[in-house]
């Protein structure tokens, strides 16, 4: 059915939500913290969706989550940010704003934006890769997003690269996340700053700074020139583009598109990243290369994406 709808971002400290056209247009945004309690997470999202219903008729709303989202997109299974075990959140929201309600994975959420309306619009099959605090992402195969058996596929951040390498959040060894991360480059930049090294005088006056350091910081002395920033995020480049060909050798997806808060470090980050996807792509010389893109919806995709999603999925 036609008419806007609502997408909502839930992270762990705000809520973000925004009316959609047809379009992908984002018209509207209204924001609140995200209350202490989870338990009144859902009035809070109900309060923001009426707020942006107000002359609108709105046709049903998506809410994006970090998480494991269930295959009926209904409940979240596991929330890493938020107390929540098996919460039905479709069903508490729907309750309070008599509208059609579904939840997507955050990462899931964005990747569908950017593939509707964004850096993948022109393509069929999509691999979005978000570079953020964490390493996220999400797989449109034949126009489909790609969740797997339970609701809990695409998770590429624990792609593991390294054998028995770094420990990860997520209980394993070696996952992306420890190394292609805004918290892997704020991690060795701090590093380098403690050492000593003449060639991390930079990076330790930012330690030494009222801000401190952090993944902004690093990227305008990378900017800047200073050489050790510019390594370190041409490290988290390489390794990204190495697990990217790790994951096209299986997906051999049309478009890679690569999002979140590093990835605005641009040509720093990107170029890289591309040299060391090619490098490690198998059979390079044989096959036809996958596009790799800068993400294009910024922020915006994950509302974008959940407003679509809960059209997609026939509940509007």
């Amino acid at each position: 059915m036609s008419g806007p709808a609502i997408g909502v971002d839930l992270g762990g400290t705000k809520i973000a939500a925004g009316l959609v056209d047809l379009d992908g247009t984002l018209r509207t945004v209204e924001t609140t913290p995200t209350p202490s309690e989870p338990d009144q997470i859902p009035a809070a999202v109900a309060e923001l969706v009426d707020r942006l219903r107000v002359h609108e008729d709105v046709v049903g709303v998506g809410i994006g989550a970090a998480g494991f989202i269930d295959a009926d997109r209904a409940t979240v299974r596991f929330a890493p940010n938020i107390d929540w075990r098996d919460e039905p959140l479709a069903k508490q929201v729907s309750a309070q704003v008599d509208l059609p309600v579904v939840v997507e994975n955050d990462a899931n959420a964005a990747a569908w934006g950017e593939f509707r309306f964004g850096a993948g619009s022109d393509a069929q099959d999509l691999l979005f890769i978000t570079l953020g605090t964490g390493v996220g992402g999400g797989i449109v195969l034949a126009g489909t997003l790609l969740r797997g058996a339970h609701g809990m596929g695409a998770e590429v951040g624990h792609l593991r690269v390294v054998p028995d390498g770094l420990e990860c959040g997520c209980g394993q060894r070696g996952c992306i996340e420890q190394y292609g991360s805004g918290t892997a480059l704020v991690r060795e930049a701090t590093r380098h700053a403690a050492s000593g090294a003449p060639e991390a005088a930079a990076l330790a006056e930012l330690a030494r700074g009222d801000g401190g350091i952090d993944g902004r910081a690093i990227t305008s002395l990378a900017h800047e020139g200073d050489p050790l920033a510019r390594r370190l995020l041409a490290d988290v480049g390489r390794w990204t583009g190495e697990a990217i060909a790790s994951l096209v050798a299986i997906l051999d997806p049309a478009v890679i598109a690569v999002g979140g808060g590093v990835a605005e470090a641009g040509d720093l980050v990107m170029e890289p990243m591309a040299v060391a996807f090619s490098s490690h792509l198998t059979a390079r010389a044989h096959r036809t290369v996958p596009q790799l893109r800068r993400a294009s919806l910024g922020t915006d995709a994950g509302i974008v994406g959940a407003a679509d999603l809960s059209r997609e999925a026939g509940h509007g």
